[in-house]
Protein backbone atom coordinates (compact mmCIF):
# COMPACT_ATOMS: atom_id res chain seq x y z
CA UNK A 1 0.00 0.00 0.00
CA UNK A 2 1.02 3.57 -0.48
CA UNK A 3 2.08 6.13 1.48
CA UNK A 4 -0.21 8.41 3.13
CA UNK A 5 0.22 11.64 5.51
CA UNK A 6 -2.11 12.84 8.48
CA UNK A 7 -3.04 15.85 9.29
CA UNK A 8 -5.10 17.26 12.51
CA UNK A 9 -7.61 19.97 11.92
CA UNK A 10 -10.36 21.69 13.36
CA UNK A 11 -13.45 24.11 11.63
CA UNK A 12 -15.42 26.63 13.80
CA UNK A 13 -18.96 26.21 13.20
CA UNK A 14 -21.32 29.08 13.73
CA UNK A 15 -24.51 28.25 16.02
CA UNK A 16 -27.30 30.74 15.60
CA UNK A 17 -30.42 31.12 17.43
CA UNK A 18 -29.01 29.62 20.60
CA UNK A 19 -27.71 31.56 23.57
CA UNK A 20 -25.84 28.61 25.42
CA UNK A 21 -22.81 28.68 22.65
CA UNK A 22 -22.15 31.01 19.40
CA UNK A 23 -19.88 28.65 17.34
CA UNK A 24 -19.02 25.14 18.02
CA UNK A 25 -15.59 23.44 17.42
CA UNK A 26 -15.11 20.06 14.78
CA UNK A 27 -12.05 18.19 15.07
CA UNK A 28 -11.26 16.32 11.51
CA UNK A 29 -8.35 14.17 10.22
CA UNK A 30 -7.04 15.07 6.97
CA UNK A 31 -5.67 11.96 5.04
CA UNK A 32 -3.46 12.70 1.55
CA UNK A 33 -2.62 9.60 -0.37
CA UNK A 34 0.83 10.09 -1.91
CA UNK A 35 0.52 7.19 -4.53
CA UNK A 36 -2.01 9.45 -6.44
CA UNK A 37 -2.59 13.00 -4.40
CA UNK A 38 -6.13 11.85 -3.81
CA UNK A 39 -7.63 13.76 -0.52
CA UNK A 40 -10.28 11.85 2.56
CA UNK A 41 -11.59 14.09 5.08
CA UNK A 42 -13.05 11.70 7.99
CA UNK A 43 -14.48 13.74 11.52
CA UNK A 44 -14.00 11.16 14.85
CA UNK A 45 -17.01 9.85 16.27
CA UNK A 46 -17.58 11.83 19.35
CA UNK A 47 -20.32 10.30 21.80
CA UNK A 48 -23.25 11.69 22.40
CA UNK A 49 -22.60 14.32 20.08
CA UNK A 50 -25.65 14.31 18.20
CA UNK A 51 -24.27 15.20 14.62
CA UNK A 52 -24.09 12.64 11.64
CA UNK A 53 -20.30 11.61 11.77
CA UNK A 54 -17.97 9.44 10.03
CA UNK A 55 -16.51 10.39 6.40
CA UNK A 56 -16.74 13.83 5.81
CA UNK A 57 -15.37 13.87 2.13
CA UNK A 58 -14.60 10.97 0.15
CA UNK A 59 -11.51 10.13 -1.15
CA UNK A 60 -10.52 11.84 -4.12
CA UNK A 61 -8.38 14.52 -6.13
CA UNK A 62 -9.63 18.22 -5.25
CA UNK A 63 -8.89 21.38 -7.23
CA UNK A 64 -7.88 24.18 -5.69
CA UNK A 65 -10.17 27.19 -4.64
CA UNK A 66 -10.80 30.01 -7.41
CA UNK A 67 -8.77 31.64 -9.47
CA UNK A 68 -6.79 28.16 -9.67
CA UNK A 69 -10.01 25.89 -9.97
CA UNK A 70 -8.28 24.21 -12.89
CA UNK A 71 -5.41 22.42 -10.57
CA UNK A 72 -5.15 20.19 -7.95
CA UNK A 73 -3.61 19.87 -4.20
CA UNK A 74 -0.78 18.66 -3.88
CA UNK A 75 1.84 17.80 -1.12
CA UNK A 76 3.53 21.33 -1.28
CA UNK A 77 -0.12 22.73 -0.59
CA UNK A 78 0.02 21.38 2.89
CA UNK A 79 1.91 22.58 6.31
CA UNK A 80 1.45 22.76 10.11
CA UNK A 81 -0.58 26.23 11.58
CA UNK A 82 -2.22 27.48 8.27
CA UNK A 83 -5.51 26.82 6.95
CA UNK A 84 -6.80 24.89 3.79
CA UNK A 85 -10.28 25.01 1.82
CA UNK A 86 -12.19 22.48 0.86
CA UNK A 87 -15.17 23.30 -1.45
CA UNK A 88 -15.63 26.71 0.57
CA UNK A 89 -14.98 25.38 4.28
CA UNK A 90 -11.61 26.26 5.76
CA UNK A 91 -10.20 23.62 7.94
CA UNK A 92 -7.40 24.73 10.28
CA UNK A 93 -5.00 22.35 10.47
CA UNK A 94 -2.70 22.70 13.79
CA UNK A 95 -0.49 19.61 13.69
CA UNK A 96 0.11 15.70 12.38
CA UNK A 97 1.42 12.86 13.16
CA UNK A 98 5.14 12.02 13.09
CA UNK A 99 5.90 10.54 9.94
CA UNK A 100 3.61 13.29 8.16
CA UNK A 101 6.97 15.84 9.93
CA UNK A 102 9.52 13.41 8.53
CA UNK A 103 8.23 13.03 5.14
CA UNK A 104 7.11 16.73 4.82
CA UNK A 105 10.77 17.81 6.34
CA UNK A 106 12.83 15.29 3.74
CA UNK A 107 10.94 17.08 0.63
CA UNK A 108 12.46 20.23 2.24
CA UNK A 109 9.03 21.76 3.30
CA UNK A 110 9.63 24.12 6.28
CA UNK A 111 7.38 22.80 8.76
CA UNK A 112 5.24 25.71 10.92
CA UNK A 113 5.16 25.23 14.71
CA UNK A 114 1.99 23.31 15.74
CA UNK A 115 -0.61 24.75 17.39
CA UNK A 116 -3.71 23.79 19.50
CA UNK A 117 -6.88 23.14 18.61
CA UNK A 118 -9.30 25.42 20.81
CA UNK A 119 -12.00 23.83 23.10
CA UNK A 120 -15.13 23.50 22.42
CA UNK A 121 -17.30 25.80 24.87
CA UNK A 122 -20.37 23.18 24.83
CA UNK A 123 -18.35 20.86 25.35
CA UNK A 124 -16.77 21.95 28.07
CA UNK A 125 -19.86 22.74 30.11
CA UNK A 126 -21.17 19.54 29.56
CA UNK A 127 -17.78 18.20 31.09
CA UNK A 128 -18.30 20.43 34.19
CA UNK A 129 -21.57 18.82 35.12
CA UNK A 130 -20.63 15.66 34.73
CA UNK A 131 -17.68 16.52 37.13
CA UNK A 132 -20.57 17.49 39.81
CA UNK A 133 -22.34 14.13 39.46
CA UNK A 134 -18.99 12.56 40.39
CA UNK A 135 -17.56 12.11 43.97
CA UNK A 136 -14.17 12.93 44.79
CA UNK A 137 -13.71 9.54 46.31
CA UNK A 138 -13.82 6.48 43.84
CA UNK A 139 -16.56 3.44 44.88
CA UNK A 140 -15.56 0.42 46.58
CA UNK A 141 -15.65 -2.25 43.73
CA UNK A 142 -17.92 -4.80 44.92
CA UNK A 143 -17.25 -7.33 42.68
CA UNK A 144 -20.03 -10.62 42.14
CA UNK A 145 -20.31 -11.48 38.67
CA UNK A 146 -17.89 -14.36 39.85
CA UNK A 147 -20.54 -15.67 42.55
CA UNK A 148 -23.09 -15.31 40.30
CA UNK A 149 -21.61 -17.24 37.15
CA UNK A 150 -20.70 -20.21 39.52
CA UNK A 151 -23.48 -20.39 41.89
CA UNK A 152 -26.30 -19.38 39.33
CA UNK A 153 -29.67 -21.06 39.87
CA UNK A 154 -28.43 -23.29 42.70
CA UNK A 155 -30.50 -22.65 45.49
CA UNK A 156 -30.37 -24.09 49.27
CA UNK A 157 -34.08 -25.36 50.15
CA UNK A 158 -34.82 -25.82 53.96
CA UNK A 159 -38.09 -27.21 55.44
CA UNK A 160 -38.63 -24.90 58.67
CA UNK A 161 -41.34 -24.24 61.01
CA UNK A 162 -43.13 -20.78 63.16
CA UNK A 163 -44.75 -22.05 65.81
CA UNK A 164 -46.76 -18.76 66.61
CA UNK A 165 -49.37 -20.87 69.18
CA UNK A 166 -48.91 -18.58 71.90
CA UNK A 167 -50.41 -15.57 69.89
CA UNK A 168 -54.10 -15.08 69.77
CA UNK A 169 -55.54 -17.39 66.80
CA UNK A 170 -52.26 -18.84 66.78
CA UNK A 171 -50.76 -22.26 65.25
CA UNK A 172 -47.65 -23.64 64.08
CA UNK A 173 -47.22 -22.87 60.24
CA UNK A 174 -44.70 -24.75 57.88
CA UNK A 175 -42.12 -22.93 55.95
CA UNK A 176 -39.74 -23.24 53.07
CA UNK A 177 -36.52 -20.96 52.98
CA UNK A 178 -34.85 -21.24 49.77
CA UNK A 179 -31.44 -19.55 49.83
CA UNK A 180 -29.82 -18.74 46.68
CA UNK A 181 -26.42 -18.87 46.53
CA UNK A 182 -25.60 -16.38 43.54
CA UNK A 183 -26.24 -13.75 45.54
CA UNK A 184 -27.09 -14.69 48.72
CA UNK A 185 -30.77 -13.52 49.11
CA UNK A 186 -33.70 -16.02 51.07
CA UNK A 187 -36.84 -16.19 50.04
CA UNK A 188 -39.52 -18.06 52.66
CA UNK A 189 -43.03 -19.73 51.02
CA UNK A 190 -46.03 -21.06 53.27
CA UNK A 191 -46.49 -24.19 52.81
CA UNK A 192 -51.23 -23.71 53.42
CA UNK A 193 -52.71 -27.49 54.63
CA UNK A 194 -56.14 -28.04 52.58
CA UNK A 195 -58.55 -26.13 54.59
CA UNK A 196 -56.64 -24.17 57.14
CA UNK A 197 -58.66 -21.12 56.63
CA UNK A 198 -55.82 -19.16 55.38
CA UNK A 199 -55.89 -16.82 51.96
CA UNK A 200 -52.90 -17.84 49.92
CA UNK A 201 -50.19 -15.83 49.35
CA UNK A 202 -47.23 -16.25 47.18
CA UNK A 203 -44.08 -15.26 48.97
CA UNK A 204 -44.28 -15.47 53.11
CA UNK A 205 -41.26 -13.35 52.71
CA UNK A 206 -39.63 -11.60 49.52
CA UNK A 207 -36.32 -12.67 48.32
CA UNK A 208 -34.00 -10.07 49.68
CA UNK A 209 -31.13 -10.22 51.88
CA UNK A 210 -32.22 -11.26 55.56
CA UNK A 211 -30.70 -9.43 58.54
CA UNK A 212 -29.51 -11.53 61.86
CA UNK A 213 -30.77 -8.81 64.07
CA UNK A 214 -34.28 -7.18 63.02
CA UNK A 215 -36.52 -5.50 62.99
CA UNK A 216 -33.74 -2.79 64.01
CA UNK A 217 -36.19 -0.26 64.18
CA UNK A 218 -37.68 3.22 62.10
CA UNK A 219 -34.75 4.61 60.36
CA UNK A 220 -34.39 8.49 59.59
CA UNK A 221 -34.18 9.41 55.75
CA UNK A 222 -31.02 9.57 54.93
CA UNK A 223 -29.51 7.30 57.84
CA UNK A 224 -29.50 3.90 56.13
CA UNK A 225 -27.08 4.28 52.92
CA UNK A 226 -24.78 2.44 51.03
CA UNK A 227 -22.01 5.82 51.44
CA UNK A 228 -21.71 8.59 54.00
CA UNK A 229 -22.25 12.10 52.16
CA UNK A 230 -20.39 15.06 53.66
CA UNK A 231 -22.01 18.48 53.12
CA UNK A 232 -18.97 20.84 52.09
CA UNK A 233 -19.68 24.62 52.33
CA UNK A 234 -17.60 27.20 50.89
CA UNK A 235 -15.34 26.63 47.60
CA UNK A 236 -12.92 23.99 47.52
CA UNK A 237 -12.48 24.72 43.39
CA UNK A 238 -12.52 28.01 41.12
CA UNK A 239 -15.81 27.28 39.55
CA UNK A 240 -17.69 25.91 42.45
CA UNK A 241 -18.70 27.62 45.78
CA UNK A 242 -20.86 24.78 46.82
CA UNK A 243 -20.60 20.63 46.65
CA UNK A 244 -20.33 17.63 48.88
CA UNK A 245 -17.59 14.76 49.77
CA UNK A 246 -17.79 11.29 50.45
CA UNK A 247 -16.44 10.02 53.74
CA UNK A 248 -13.67 7.62 53.22
CA UNK A 249 -13.81 6.63 56.96
CA UNK A 250 -17.58 5.87 57.10
CA UNK A 251 -18.19 7.46 60.09
CA UNK A 252 -21.61 6.85 61.45
CA UNK A 253 -22.55 4.78 59.15
CA UNK A 254 -24.92 1.96 60.28
CA UNK A 255 -23.29 -1.99 60.02
CA UNK A 256 -25.58 -4.42 59.11
CA UNK A 257 -25.12 -8.32 59.43
CA UNK A 258 -26.79 -10.72 56.86
CA UNK A 259 -27.33 -14.07 57.08
CA UNK A 260 -24.80 -16.38 54.67
CA UNK A 261 -25.08 -20.19 54.02
CA UNK A 262 -22.86 -20.71 57.21
CA UNK A 263 -25.20 -19.69 59.46
CA UNK A 264 -27.81 -22.43 58.09
CA UNK A 265 -28.19 -25.57 59.38
CA UNK A 266 -31.06 -28.49 60.73
CA UNK A 267 -32.16 -27.20 63.83
CA UNK A 268 -30.77 -23.88 64.12
CA UNK A 269 -33.56 -21.45 65.21
CA UNK A 270 -33.30 -17.92 62.63
CA UNK A 271 -34.93 -14.68 63.11
CA UNK A 272 -37.13 -13.52 60.04
CA UNK A 273 -37.62 -10.08 60.97
CA UNK A 274 -38.77 -10.85 64.71
CA UNK A 275 -40.42 -14.16 63.86
CA UNK A 276 -38.20 -17.48 65.44
CA UNK A 277 -38.16 -19.86 62.69
CA UNK A 278 -36.88 -23.80 63.07
CA UNK A 279 -35.21 -25.30 60.44
CA UNK A 280 -36.76 -28.82 60.26
CA UNK A 281 -35.39 -30.73 57.37
CA UNK A 282 -32.95 -30.19 53.74
CA UNK A 283 -33.48 -31.65 50.61
CA UNK A 284 -30.64 -33.43 49.09
CA UNK A 285 -28.91 -31.04 46.95
CA UNK A 286 -28.16 -28.64 50.18
CA UNK A 287 -27.34 -32.11 51.97
CA UNK A 288 -24.72 -32.63 49.21
CA UNK A 289 -23.82 -28.97 49.24
CA UNK A 290 -22.60 -28.80 53.18
CA UNK A 291 -20.88 -32.44 52.53
CA UNK A 292 -19.06 -31.05 49.77
CA UNK A 293 -17.92 -27.65 51.01
CA UNK A 294 -17.80 -27.72 54.74
CA UNK A 295 -17.61 -31.28 55.10
CA UNK A 296 -20.83 -31.46 57.49
CA UNK A 297 -22.19 -35.40 57.82
CA UNK A 298 -24.94 -35.31 60.44
CA UNK A 299 -28.50 -34.51 58.72
CA UNK A 300 -30.67 -35.52 61.38
CA UNK A 301 -33.98 -34.39 60.52
CA UNK A 302 -36.08 -32.41 63.32
CA UNK A 303 -40.12 -33.58 63.03
CA UNK A 304 -41.74 -30.44 61.55
CA UNK A 305 -45.16 -31.77 61.47
CA UNK A 306 -47.83 -30.76 63.43
CA UNK A 307 -49.55 -33.23 65.24
CA UNK A 308 -53.02 -33.76 63.42
CA UNK A 309 -55.83 -32.26 65.36
CA UNK A 310 -58.21 -34.22 66.88
CA UNK A 311 -61.24 -35.32 64.84
CA UNK A 312 -64.38 -34.16 65.84
CA UNK A 313 -66.95 -36.35 65.32
CA UNK A 314 -70.58 -34.83 63.68
CA UNK A 315 -73.41 -35.97 65.91
CA UNK A 316 -76.99 -36.31 64.34
CA UNK A 317 -80.03 -35.89 65.51
CA UNK A 318 -82.06 -39.27 65.62
CA UNK A 319 -84.23 -40.68 62.90
CA UNK A 320 -87.59 -39.08 62.60
CA UNK A 321 -89.09 -42.16 61.37
CA UNK A 322 -90.20 -40.44 57.56
CA UNK A 323 -88.33 -42.20 54.78
CA UNK A 324 -84.92 -44.41 54.47
CA UNK A 325 -82.33 -43.48 57.24
CA UNK A 326 -80.32 -42.88 54.38
CA UNK A 327 -82.69 -40.16 53.07
CA UNK A 328 -83.21 -38.70 56.51
CA UNK A 329 -79.26 -38.28 57.16
CA UNK A 330 -78.85 -36.18 53.77
CA UNK A 331 -81.16 -33.60 55.11
CA UNK A 332 -79.12 -33.13 58.06
CA UNK A 333 -75.23 -33.15 56.22
CA UNK A 334 -76.65 -29.92 54.06
CA UNK A 335 -79.31 -26.80 53.64
CA UNK A 336 -80.19 -28.63 50.47
CA UNK A 337 -81.15 -31.74 50.60
CA UNK A 338 -79.68 -34.20 47.75
CA UNK A 339 -80.91 -37.82 47.28
CA UNK A 340 -78.96 -41.19 48.66
CA UNK A 341 -76.14 -42.02 46.27
CA UNK A 342 -76.19 -45.91 45.98
CA UNK A 343 -73.00 -47.75 45.89
CA UNK A 344 -72.68 -47.93 42.03
CA UNK A 345 -69.17 -49.61 42.04
CA UNK A 346 -70.94 -52.72 44.09
CA UNK A 347 -73.81 -52.54 41.64
CA UNK A 348 -71.21 -52.81 38.61
CA UNK A 349 -69.20 -55.72 40.14
CA UNK A 350 -72.39 -57.96 41.65
CA UNK A 351 -75.15 -56.76 38.88
CA UNK A 352 -76.64 -60.16 36.97
CA UNK A 353 -75.38 -60.19 33.53
CA UNK A 354 -75.59 -63.40 31.43
CA UNK A 355 -76.11 -67.06 33.53
CA UNK A 356 -74.28 -65.18 36.63
CA UNK A 357 -77.42 -63.91 38.99
CA UNK A 358 -75.49 -62.68 41.81
CA UNK A 359 -78.61 -63.97 44.06
CA UNK A 360 -77.99 -66.29 46.90
CA UNK A 361 -81.18 -68.71 46.74
CA UNK A 362 -82.03 -70.84 50.53
CA UNK A 363 -85.05 -72.93 50.86
CA UNK A 364 -86.48 -72.12 54.04
CA UNK A 365 -89.26 -73.28 56.56
CA UNK A 366 -90.58 -71.32 58.95
CA UNK A 367 -90.55 -71.11 62.56
CA UNK A 368 -93.19 -70.73 64.51
CA UNK A 369 -95.32 -73.25 67.04
CA UNK A 370 -98.56 -73.16 64.53
CA UNK A 371 -98.76 -76.55 63.47
CA UNK A 372 -100.32 -75.75 60.00
CA UNK A 373 -97.33 -72.76 59.32
CA UNK A 374 -94.81 -75.20 60.62
CA UNK A 375 -94.66 -77.48 56.96
CA UNK A 376 -94.85 -74.18 54.92
CA UNK A 377 -91.58 -73.51 52.77
CA UNK A 378 -90.50 -70.38 51.53
CA UNK A 379 -87.53 -69.38 48.62
CA UNK A 380 -85.13 -66.80 50.46
CA UNK A 381 -83.04 -64.78 48.00
CA UNK A 382 -80.09 -62.35 48.25
CA UNK A 383 -79.24 -59.78 46.35
CA UNK A 384 -75.71 -58.84 46.28
CA UNK A 385 -75.90 -56.03 44.49
CA UNK A 386 -77.84 -54.21 47.02
CA UNK A 387 -78.03 -56.16 50.16
CA UNK A 388 -82.00 -56.41 49.75
CA UNK A 389 -83.77 -59.79 50.55
CA UNK A 390 -87.13 -61.10 49.13
CA UNK A 391 -89.34 -63.82 50.59
CA UNK A 392 -91.66 -65.99 48.31
CA UNK A 393 -93.68 -68.63 48.96
CA UNK A 394 -94.32 -71.62 46.54
CA UNK A 395 -97.76 -72.24 45.48
CA UNK A 396 -98.52 -75.63 46.93
CA UNK A 397 -102.13 -77.43 46.25
CA UNK A 398 -104.13 -77.71 48.78
CA UNK A 399 -102.51 -76.14 51.73
CA UNK A 400 -104.79 -73.65 52.50
CA UNK A 401 -102.04 -70.70 52.13
CA UNK A 402 -102.29 -68.75 48.63
CA UNK A 403 -98.27 -68.39 48.23
CA UNK A 404 -96.37 -65.69 45.83
CA UNK A 405 -94.73 -62.98 47.41
CA UNK A 406 -94.21 -63.27 51.08
CA UNK A 407 -91.73 -60.02 51.37
CA UNK A 408 -91.38 -57.45 49.02
CA UNK A 409 -87.55 -56.89 47.95
CA UNK A 410 -86.06 -54.81 50.49
CA UNK A 411 -83.41 -54.34 52.75
CA UNK A 412 -83.95 -56.19 56.01
CA UNK A 413 -83.08 -54.52 59.40
CA UNK A 414 -80.93 -57.50 62.33
CA UNK A 415 -83.58 -57.95 65.49
CA UNK A 416 -83.14 -56.24 68.75
CA UNK A 417 -82.28 -52.39 67.02
CA UNK A 418 -83.79 -49.32 68.53
CA UNK A 419 -86.04 -47.22 65.40
CA UNK A 420 -85.47 -43.47 66.75
CA UNK A 421 -81.52 -43.57 66.92
CA UNK A 422 -78.90 -41.45 65.59
CA UNK A 423 -76.57 -44.41 64.23
CA UNK A 424 -76.79 -46.56 61.29
CA UNK A 425 -79.12 -50.00 61.77
CA UNK A 426 -77.69 -53.01 60.57
CA UNK A 427 -79.03 -55.32 58.39
CA UNK A 428 -78.30 -58.69 57.14
CA UNK A 429 -75.35 -59.45 55.43
CA UNK A 430 -74.67 -62.62 52.62
CA UNK A 431 -71.82 -63.73 55.53
CA UNK A 432 -74.45 -64.16 57.79
CA UNK A 433 -76.70 -66.88 55.32
CA UNK A 434 -75.74 -70.51 55.24
CA UNK A 435 -77.46 -73.80 55.11
CA UNK A 436 -78.89 -74.44 58.86
CA UNK A 437 -78.87 -70.30 60.03
CA UNK A 438 -82.14 -68.93 61.51
CA UNK A 439 -82.58 -66.08 60.09
CA UNK A 440 -85.09 -63.19 61.78
CA UNK A 441 -86.89 -61.30 59.05
CA UNK A 442 -89.18 -58.56 60.58
CA UNK A 443 -90.20 -60.69 63.22
CA UNK A 444 -90.27 -64.20 61.64
CA UNK A 445 -88.26 -66.36 62.03
CA UNK A 446 -86.69 -68.81 59.44
CA UNK A 447 -84.42 -71.79 59.08
CA UNK A 448 -82.06 -72.06 55.97
CA UNK A 449 -82.57 -75.98 55.50
CA UNK A 450 -80.88 -75.92 51.64
CA UNK A 451 -79.88 -74.04 49.10
CA UNK A 452 -79.58 -73.58 45.08
CA UNK A 453 -76.50 -74.73 43.33
CA UNK A 454 -75.50 -71.87 42.42
CA UNK A 455 -75.26 -70.35 45.69
CA UNK A 456 -73.22 -73.28 46.96
CA UNK A 457 -70.83 -72.97 44.39
CA UNK A 458 -70.61 -69.11 44.69
CA UNK A 459 -70.13 -69.65 48.97
CA UNK A 460 -67.11 -72.31 47.64
CA UNK A 461 -65.56 -70.04 45.43
CA UNK A 462 -65.34 -67.18 48.03
CA UNK A 463 -64.61 -69.16 51.06
CA UNK A 464 -63.00 -65.91 52.72
CA UNK A 465 -66.57 -64.08 52.82
CA UNK A 466 -68.05 -67.43 54.12
CA UNK A 467 -65.88 -69.49 56.38
CA UNK A 468 -68.20 -72.37 56.70
CA UNK A 469 -68.33 -73.27 53.32
CA UNK A 470 -64.25 -73.66 53.21
CA UNK A 471 -63.64 -77.25 52.98
CA UNK A 472 -59.57 -77.10 54.17
CA UNK A 473 -61.06 -75.57 57.22
CA UNK A 474 -63.70 -78.33 57.51
CA UNK A 475 -61.05 -80.51 57.11
CA UNK A 476 -58.49 -79.32 59.71
CA UNK A 477 -61.73 -79.62 61.87
CA UNK A 478 -61.32 -83.20 61.63
CA UNK A 479 -57.94 -83.99 61.85
CA UNK A 480 -58.31 -81.84 65.42
CA UNK A 481 -59.85 -85.45 67.05
CA UNK A 482 -56.61 -86.99 67.29
CA UNK A 483 -57.50 -88.10 70.13
CA UNK A 484 -60.30 -90.54 68.70
CA UNK A 485 -58.14 -91.81 65.37
CA UNK A 486 -57.34 -95.05 66.63
CA UNK A 487 -61.12 -95.30 67.69
CA UNK A 488 -61.91 -94.57 63.86
CA UNK A 489 -59.44 -96.59 62.02
CA UNK A 490 -61.05 -99.93 63.46
CA UNK A 491 -64.46 -98.68 63.19
CA UNK A 492 -63.59 -97.60 59.49
CA UNK A 493 -61.45 -101.06 59.00
CA UNK A 494 -64.35 -103.08 59.44
CA UNK A 495 -66.81 -101.03 57.28
CA UNK A 496 -64.08 -101.36 54.01
CA UNK A 497 -65.13 -104.95 53.39
CA UNK A 498 -63.61 -104.55 49.88
CA UNK A 499 -60.11 -103.07 51.25
CA UNK A 500 -60.96 -100.45 48.71
CA UNK A 501 -59.60 -98.06 51.53
CA UNK A 502 -63.03 -96.02 50.62
CA UNK A 503 -66.54 -95.64 52.55
CA UNK A 504 -69.88 -94.28 51.49
CA UNK A 505 -71.36 -91.58 52.91
CA UNK A 506 -74.17 -93.11 54.89
CA UNK A 507 -71.40 -94.85 56.71
CA UNK A 508 -68.83 -92.48 57.01
CA UNK A 509 -71.75 -90.41 58.94
CA UNK A 510 -72.94 -92.94 61.18
CA UNK A 511 -69.69 -93.50 62.26
CA UNK A 512 -68.65 -89.93 62.94
CA UNK A 513 -72.22 -89.10 64.67
CA UNK A 514 -71.94 -92.24 66.99
CA UNK A 515 -68.38 -91.77 68.10
CA UNK A 516 -69.59 -88.45 68.76
CA UNK A 517 -67.14 -86.40 66.62
CA UNK A 518 -70.06 -83.54 65.34
CA UNK A 519 -71.39 -83.40 68.82
CA UNK A 520 -69.74 -79.40 68.48
CA UNK A 521 -69.21 -80.08 64.81
CA UNK A 522 -72.29 -78.68 62.31
CA UNK A 523 -74.30 -80.95 59.69
CA UNK A 524 -74.11 -78.04 57.19
CA UNK A 525 -70.16 -78.80 57.20
CA UNK A 526 -70.85 -82.66 56.88
CA UNK A 527 -72.88 -81.63 53.77
CA UNK A 528 -69.91 -79.60 52.12
CA UNK A 529 -67.92 -82.68 52.38
CA UNK A 530 -70.73 -84.57 50.59
CA UNK A 531 -70.58 -82.13 48.05
CA UNK A 532 -66.72 -82.59 47.28
CA UNK A 533 -66.57 -86.20 47.76
CA UNK A 534 -65.15 -88.88 45.30
CA UNK A 535 -67.94 -90.84 43.42
CA UNK A 536 -67.80 -93.95 42.31
CA UNK A 537 -70.03 -96.84 39.91
CA UNK A 538 -70.19 -100.30 40.43
CA UNK A 539 -67.74 -101.85 38.66
CA UNK A 540 -69.80 -105.56 38.48
CA UNK A 541 -72.56 -103.77 37.47
CA UNK A 542 -70.77 -102.18 34.52
CA UNK A 543 -68.80 -105.32 33.37
CA UNK A 544 -72.00 -107.05 33.21
CA UNK A 545 -73.74 -104.25 31.03
CA UNK A 546 -70.30 -104.02 28.60
CA UNK A 547 -70.60 -108.12 28.27
CA UNK A 548 -73.60 -108.45 27.33
CA UNK A 549 -73.57 -105.68 24.64
CA UNK A 550 -70.62 -107.61 23.53
CA UNK A 551 -71.72 -110.94 23.51
CA UNK A 552 -74.91 -109.67 21.43
CA UNK A 553 -72.66 -108.14 19.05
CA UNK A 554 -70.51 -110.92 18.86
CA UNK A 555 -73.70 -113.35 18.21
CA UNK A 556 -75.23 -111.27 15.37
CA UNK A 557 -78.63 -112.20 16.68
CA UNK A 558 -81.68 -110.94 14.34
CA UNK A 559 -83.08 -107.87 16.27
CA UNK A 560 -86.40 -109.62 16.68
CA UNK A 561 -88.89 -108.74 19.72
CA UNK A 562 -87.94 -112.00 22.30
CA UNK A 563 -84.52 -110.43 21.57
CA UNK A 564 -85.37 -107.01 21.89
CA UNK A 565 -86.81 -107.73 25.24
CA UNK A 566 -84.41 -109.66 27.15
CA UNK A 567 -81.76 -106.93 25.70
CA UNK A 568 -84.13 -104.21 27.32
CA UNK A 569 -84.50 -105.73 30.59
CA UNK A 570 -80.60 -106.85 30.57
CA UNK A 571 -79.52 -103.02 30.05
CA UNK A 572 -82.49 -101.72 32.65
CA UNK A 573 -81.02 -104.04 35.30
CA UNK A 574 -77.94 -103.33 34.86
CA UNK A 575 -78.60 -99.42 35.16
CA UNK A 576 -80.61 -99.25 38.41
CA UNK A 577 -77.54 -101.79 39.76
CA UNK A 578 -74.90 -98.58 38.65
CA UNK A 579 -77.37 -96.38 40.20
CA UNK A 580 -77.96 -97.72 43.69
CA UNK A 581 -74.20 -98.13 43.57
CA UNK A 582 -73.66 -94.32 42.74
CA UNK A 583 -72.87 -93.28 46.40
CA UNK A 584 -70.79 -90.75 47.47
CA UNK A 585 -67.35 -92.57 49.32
CA UNK A 586 -64.84 -90.82 51.25
CA UNK A 587 -61.04 -91.76 50.13
CA UNK A 588 -58.57 -91.45 53.05
CA UNK A 589 -55.60 -89.76 50.68
CA UNK A 590 -58.64 -87.34 50.17
CA UNK A 591 -59.97 -87.07 53.32
CA UNK A 592 -56.38 -86.92 55.26
CA UNK A 593 -57.17 -89.51 57.76
CA UNK A 594 -55.35 -92.47 58.64
CA UNK A 595 -57.49 -95.88 58.66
Amino acid sequence: MGEVLSFDAYVEDEVPDKSQENYRIRCYKIYFYLEDDTVEVNEPVLKNSGLPQGIFIRRHRISLPPPNEDQFYTVHDFNINTDIVFYGRTFKIYNCDAFTKNFLTKIGIKLNPPGQCPEDPYMKTRREKLDCMEPLRPYEPFDTLKQFLEYDKKVLRFFCVWDDSGSVFGDRRELILHYFLSDDTIEIKEVLPHNSGRDYTSLFLQRRKLPKYGPPGVYQPGQLTDRTVLNVYGGYSETRVYGYLLDKYNLGQLDQEFYKDTDLSIGTTINVWGRKVLLCDCDDFTKTYYRTKYGIENFTSIPCKAPPPPKIERKFPPYTGFGSEEDSLRSCIGIMPTPHQRNFKKFMEFDSYGNISNILRFFAKLITHKCADAERMFVISYFLRDDTISVFEPVERNSGYTGGMFLKRVRVKKPGQEVFKSEFSEYIKAEELYVGAKVDVNGYLFLLVNADEYTLNYMERHSDKFPLSNIELILQKLKEEECKSRELKQVFTTADCMHTKMVDFNTFSTVYIVMGVFIKFPWDKLERLYRRCYFRLNRSSLTMLMAVLVLLCAARLPLQLPYLVILVATVGVSLVMAVLCNRPTFHQDHMGLAF
